[in-house]
């Protein structure tokens, strides 16, 4: 998920441009934006933790780019290519290494493993057609 600093910065088309160039299909992809009830429903692992307000503040502040990509290895090779959450430790070239702005406002979100990813997919796209 391309987040709101990234998106209202006009970062998405580089974004997507890498992804693309690291060799994931784009299965799914949309434009929209969270409201703060939604951000706290996707975010809902968090709620007991002291920056869960903020994040879900941040999270509805503008629009947001949700996608479902494949690849073989897709959430290692991802968690690769988007770098550290914190931008100042990420690998040069990764994506929050070129468009992340904080820890906070780090450009992109990226499924952790294959079983969080097919609850985030599920969780913006309640059907998806196989292309």
């Amino acid at each position: 998920m391309i987040k709101p600093d990234a998106v209202s910065a006009g970062n998405t088309g580089a974004i997507i441009k890498m992804i693309e160039e690291a060799g994931f299909r784009i299965v799914a992809m949309k434009k929209t934006q969270l409201t703060m009830e939604r951000a706290g429903q996707f975010y809902a692992i968090h709620k007991e933790r002291s920056f869960f307000n903020d994040l879900c503040t941040y999270m509805s502040s503008g629009a947001i780019v949700p996608m479902v990509l494949e690849k073989e290895n897709a959430v290692e090779d991802f968690r690769k290519l988007i770098g550290a959450t914190d931008p100042q430790k990420a690998a040069p070239g990764t994506i929050r290494n070129l468009f992340a702005k904080s820890i906070e406002a780090n450009a992109i979100h990226g499924s952790d493993s294959d079983a969080n990813a097919e609850i985030e997919s599920n969780f913006f796209f309640s059907h998806l057609e196989q292309f």
